[in-house]
C-alpha cells in the first residue's frame, strides 16, 4: 500500500494552481510531495521485469481528483530527471491548459484531426525541469473517436521516440468509453478513487469494464482517507497494488 499526505495545516492559496493542488511545485520538499515520491517510486518497483513508459491515470466517476494526481505525479517524475510529457486527453473536461496557464493552447486533437499538423507544437515546456505537457485542444465532436484512431497509435510511437514517460489524464471510466480505449494502448493504468465519493459498485464496474477491454491496472489510489498524525497532516492517498488484498 501507498500512503501519501493530500492537505495539511500548512496550505495556502499559493499551492493552488486554477483550482488543481500542485503541491509537489509549491512545497517540493514538504511530506506530501514526499510521499509522491513514495508513489513514484513503487510504480517503478511495482514490475521489475518491466519499464513503464506509457501510463494513465482515470477513475470510476468525475471529481475524484485524478488530474490533480497525474500532474503532481508527473512532476515528482520530472524532478527524477526523467523527461515527462503529461498529456490532457480528457477532451470533454480539460484541466492542463488551466493548471499551467497555457492560453488558447494547441494540443491533441489538433494532431488527431489534422495530418498536416507538427506535433512539436502541441507541447510545451513548464517552469519544471523535464516536464512537458500537452493540452487537449479545442472540444471536438468525437473524442471516443479519435482516441481509437490508428493518428493516436502513431501519436503514441512518435512520443516514445521523444519521451521517458508519458502520462495521460483520462475521463472517468463510467463516463465514456475513453478510458477503455486508451487503456489498451499504454503499460499501465492506475485507478483513482475517492473515499466516501465513489460507489463500491461503481468502482467495481470500473474495474470490470479495464479487465475486459484487456487493460493492465497497476493498482489504485485511495483519495481523501482522513487521517491525523503527530505532525499535524491531514488526509491521505493510498496506493493498493493489484495482487494486494
Amino acid at each position: 500500500m501507498w500512503l501519501f499526505n493530500k492537505k495539511n495545516k500548512e496550505l495556502s492559496n499559493d499551492t493552488m494552481e486554477n483550482g488543481v493542488h500542485m503541491i509537489t511545485v509549491a512545497l517540493p520538499n514538504s511530506v506530501i510531495s514526499e510521499q509522491f515520491k513514495t508513489l513514484r517510486t513503487n510504480i517503478q518497483f511495482s514490475n521489475v521485469d518491466k519499464k513503464y513508459r506509457t501510463l494513465m491515470l482515470t477513475s470510476a466517476l468525475a471529481s475524484e481528483g485524478k488530474s490533480t494526481i497525474a500532474a503532481n505525479l508527473a512532476v515528482t517524475f520530472a524532478n527524477q530527471g526523467l523527461k515527462t510529457l503529461l498529456v490532457d486527453a480528457d477532451m470533454r473536461r480539460p484541466t492542463i491548459n488551466t493548471t499551467f496557464s497555457i492560453a488558447d493552447p494547441k494540443g491533441l486533437t489538433n494532431y488527431l484531426t489534422d495530418h498536416e499538423f507538427n506535433i512539436n507544437n502541441a507541447i510545451y515546456e513548464t517552469s519544471v525541469t523535464d516536464l512537458l505537457v500537452m493540452p487537449s485542444g479545442p472540444v471536438p465532436p468525437n473524442p471516443s473517436e479519435l482516441i481509437n484512431s490508428h493518428r493516436m497509435d502513431e501519436l503514441i510511437k512518435c512520443l516514445y521516440k521523444k519521451i521517458e514517460l508519458i502520462i495521460f489524464d483520462v475521463p472517468p471510466v463510467l463516463s465514456v468509453t475513453d478510458a477503455q480505449i486508451l487503456s489498451t494502448k499504454v503499460d499501465g493504468t492506475i485507478l483513482v478513487v475517492k473515499k466516501n465519493f465513489a460507489e463500491k459498485e461503481a468502482v467495481r464496474r470500473a474495474v470490470e469494464l479495464l479487465n475486459h477491454v484487456g487493460g493492465h491496472i497497476l493498482g489504485t489510489v485511495l483519495n481523501d482517507v482522513a487521517s491525523e498524525n503527530k505532525n499535524g497532516y491531514y488526509g491521505y492517498y493510498g496506493y493498493y497494488e493489484k495482487n494486494k488484498k
